[in-house]
């Protein structure tokens, strides 16, 4: 299942089709039909989201949202409200609920906008866990200043557009700087000078394409990647604003924002967005600066042994609350001491700085590679199913195999290839790290026993 979804409505006949609609999208659902049964099942159950319908038999559902935005337990699971009125949907943000839809729902719109706010809640997770690792280690920085003001563009067809947008969300977002960009502006900007905090992206419905163009580019550009960015879209297909939210839009903001209570709902959606981007902005910078000296690899720049330990770790603890499995794989370069004897020890430090290489460009922004010996090396992959392990193991060994390395100096080429074992976590209460560390050597073992250049599962993950 992609995730679980705690769905709260009092109507039985609107929970039941919400639970069919999102079990054939292979969501996993839990129910609730008051406030009082969904604050229960929020902390017992911990969902990845909860869908919440505003009108409830026991209170009022902007109630329900301030209560689970002020219990800890439950503060980080996105919460998308069901509202009737624009009123309703404003007090719906104002308690902190992530996004705010209208009756009836549109099942391609619900499922777009379920997927782009899971992927938000991962990579938020996998940046508090390597947080929280810093701080175990005992490398926490204090936070980081926010720049201000917060600097936002806005990118319209017209300028005249624009000016309409600046108008009516200035009195909505004090402190926050507004300036005007065209689509070739926007993406020139972010090289010239420091990349806006946010920008806002107005779809002319005659050309949709360019508006979701611009921000396939913008999240392309790593000026721009973490950027908030959010779409206008006038009168577009449902089919563009689904686009928009798996091309990575944080947000679809009202069509008529020059009106008020579409600017008023837009800079409450933005200053949401701006809040949980300061904070990533900070646990990023927290790792890559905390970090780089002491826990990072000098020769490859991968992460060392210090920091992949307790990494693990985490990642296991947090898998056993979760229930979902993730993947721990042991590689070492084959007769790699016969590369140093051979070509000398420039050539083996080519070799491995080569072979880090190779091993980042498949694997995700959230996947963990460290080299934790002279030749060995360890990738921990959440949330990653045996056989997308295994697939990703044989990638990793083809990476390695097909492409000799060049050897400094004009000293020529050599080729290397690598063997892999790999251990599945299943995400039970009781797995402890060091079991499937040593279940993944186990199998590296296996794997060079069996003739090097290979992938072997170990046993516990095969009958799995």
């Amino acid at each position: 299942m992609p995730g679980k979804i705690l769905i709260v409505d009092g109507v039985a006949t609107n929970r039941i089709v919400l639970k069919v609609k999102l079990a054939a999208a292979r969501y996993d659902t839990c129910q609730a039909a008051t406030g009082a049964a969904a604050l229960t099942l929020a902390q017992t159950d911990r969902p990845d989201l909860i869908l919440l319908d505003l009108d409830l038999p026991d209170g009022n559902g902007p109630d329900l949202c301030r209560h689970l935005k002020a219990d800890p337990a439950t503060r980080a699971i996105p919460l998308v409200a069901v509202a009737q009125t624009p009123a309703e949907r404003i007090a719906a943000l104002r308690a902190g609920a992530e996004e705010v839809m209208a009756k009836p729902l549109d099942e391609m719109l619900l499922l777009a906008r379920l997927r782009s706010l899971l992927r938000a809640r991962e990579t938020e997770e996998e940046l508090r866990l390597r947080e929280a690792t810093c701080r175990d280690l005992g490398f926490a920085e204090p936070a980081a200043a926010f720049r201000v003001p917060v600097r936002v563009t806005l990118v319209s067809p017209t300028r005249e557009a624009s000016l309409g947008w600046k108008q009516a969300l200035t009195p909505h977002l004090p402190g926050v700087e507004l300036t005007l960009a065209s689509r070739d502006e926007a993406l020139t900007q972010s090289e010239e000078r420091a990349p806006p905090d946010a920008i806002l992206i107005a779809v002319d419905p005659h050309h949709p394409g360019d508006g979701l163009r611009l921000l396939s580019e913008l999240r392309s550009r790593p000026a721009t990647r973490h950027a908030v960015i959010c779409m206008a879209l006038p009168d577009a297909p449902r089919e563009t604003a689904a686009i928009a939210l798996d091309l990575g839009a944080n947000d679809l903001l009202p069509a008529a924002l020059a009106k008020p209570e579409a600017a008023e709902e837009a800079a409450l959606r933005l200053r949401q967005h701006l809040a949980r981007k300061r904070i990533a902005d900070r646990q990023r910078s927290s790792v890559a600066d905390g970090l780089r000296l002491a826990v990072t690899d000098p020769l490859t720049g991968l992460f060392n042994r210090r920091y992949a330990l307790p990494h693990l770790a985490r990642v296991t603890a947090h898998a056993g609350q979760t229930g979902r499995p993730f993947a721990v794989l042991a590689l070492d370069l084959d007769r790699f001491k016969a590369v140093n004897d051979s070509w000398g020890h420039a050539a083996g430090d080519a070799v491995l700085t080569e072979t880090a290489r190779r091993l980042r460009t498949h694997l995700r922004e959230t996947d963990l590679a460290a080299r934790i010996g002279g030749e060995e090396f360890l990738i921990v992959l959440p949330d990653t199913t045996p056989e997308a392990a295994r697939a990703l193991a044989n990638r990793l060994c083809a990476a390695i195999r097909q492409q000799p390395v060049t050897l400094p100096d004009g000293a020529g080429e050599i080729r290397v290839t690598m063997s892999i074992g790999v251990a599945i976590g299943l995400g039970l209460p009781d797995q402890s790290a060091e079991a499937l560390l040593d279940q993944a050597d186990r199998a590296l073992l296996a794997s060079k026993a069996g003739g090097r250049n290979q992938v072997r599962l170990a046993a516990r993950a095969s009958a799995a």
